[in-house]
């Protein structure tokens, strides 16, 4: 394995590069703000990405999208992430959700979701998260959905759900089988948001930032029957499917968001003097430096790994529970030096650190805490030694 861009992904790789750091980045202060004028500008993005050949690149070219294999595309992703925006500007922001029904979908349900999804007419939103139980065991859902004639009645109560208040739909897990084993208890529905007793409470900010992460109600909420996601009872396998890809892309994307704060941190150093010299010149900055680089790299090796197994048909379990634990550390240590480095001028909006580390802060909980990934991983390992083998590095 190299640690090098593939020459047949360079091209795009360079070309969503010079997208995200001309268009997308200097436009992120007015997507901050908000309201008409950030709609707008997020539209004329999406419109030259279009234009460009750079939408939806990692959808399955049948349903419209670019076609990119999922290693390359992970390569892509990876300069994509520079940006909170950059999914939805360059049209990926539904590629979990696409994934998704391109698999398990319907007929119906794929004209009326999954072509919208990808031509990034409508929003997608997921609902797992319950705020009264512990998401780390999601056995323990509570939302219920009773099968009454040809509807589905489902009751319950989720929060972050993210999109929900600009969503079409949310693919809602609950409870559907009440004396199957945990893991078949439980399935997918698709649920319209403009359904009677879908109900917002509240959009729910994160370390004080707005990201539509909603806190929602369903109450005698009524589908049909046909709304359900794949068979019954396989809600668990469905989000396990969704969920593992999703992790690496995520990873990917906190290794732009390092690459973009190791960047500025080195510049920093350059540019700013203290004591008659450049920072650069201080031992202890090239320590920032020099832990910066270890991690990044350690956390890549790890990223495109997992994605070579998962792409070669792998699980990759312990790959992917590895590097969501390493890559969330990660992002937040490097952005945690940048901002040092920075000093007062790092903890202001003057630069884009502060928002990036309240993101990087909440990557160490969602699709699961750190210490549920660190178990399952020392679980699985130590499993192949009671099993009589081992874990041999140079063969995994």
């Amino acid at each position: 394995m190299s640690f090098a861009v593939p020459d047949g992904v360079r091209p795009i790789r360079d070309a969503v590069h010079a997208f995200m750091t001309e268009r997308v980045e200097p436009a992120e202060p007015v997507l901050h703000a908000g309201g008409p004028e950030a709609a707008a500008v997020l539209d004329e993005l999406r419109a030259e990405a279009r234009k460009a050949g750079l939408w939806a690149l990692g959808h399955p070219r049948e349903l419209g999208g670019g076609g990119l294999p999922f290693l390359d595309y992970v390569y892509v992703n990876e300069v994509q992430g520079r940006s909170e925006y950059g999914q939805l500007a360059l049209g990926t922001f539904t590629l979990q959700d696409s994934l998704m029904l391109h698999e398990h979908a319907s007929p119906e349900q794929r004209e009326r979701y999954l072509e919208p999804l990808v031509r990034g007419d409508i929003w997608p939103s997921f609902a797992m998260t319950e705020p009264s139980i512990s998401s780390s065991d999601p056995t323990q859902i509570r939302t219920t959905a009773v099968l009454d004639g040809d509807e589905w009645v489902i009751n319950g109560h989720k929060w972050f759900t993210t999109g929900a208040s600009r969503a079409a739909y949310t693919t809602v897990m609950c409870r559907t089988e009440q004396d199957a084993p945990p893991h078949l208890a439980f399935s997918m529905i698709l649920v319209p948001t403009d359904t009677p007793g879908y109900r917002i409470v509240r959009e729910t900010p994160v370390l004080g930032l707005d990201g539509a992460h909603c806190e929602v109600r369903y109450e005698d909420v009524r589908v049909p029957a046909a709304n359900l996601l794949g068979p019954r009872g396989h809600g668990f396998v469905i989000a396990q499917r969704r969920l593992g890809p999703g992790r690496i892309f995520h990873c990917m994307r906190w290794l732009g968001q390092a690459q973009r704060a190791f960047d500025l941190m080195c510049r920093r150093l350059r540019e700013r003097t203290a004591f008659g010299e450049p920072l650069a010149s201080k031992q202890l900055m090239r320590q920032h430096v020099f832990d910066s680089y270890a991690e990044i790299q350690a956390a890549r090796l790890l990223t495109l790994h997992a994605a070579e197994a998962v792409d070669a048909g792998s699980q990759a379990r312990v790959e992917i529970g590895a590097i969501k634990v390493v890559g969330a550390r990660m992002l937040h240590n490097v952005i945690d030096r940048a901002i040092q480095v920075y000093g007062a001028a790092g903890l202001t909006p003057d630069t884009p650190l502060d928002r990036m580390y309240r993101h990087a802060r909440a990557g160490r909980i969602y699709d699961g805490p750190d210490e549920v990934h660190v178990d399952a991983v020392g679980r699985r390992i130590l499993g192949e030694y009671a099993a009589g083998g081992n874990w041999e590095f140079g063969l995994r």
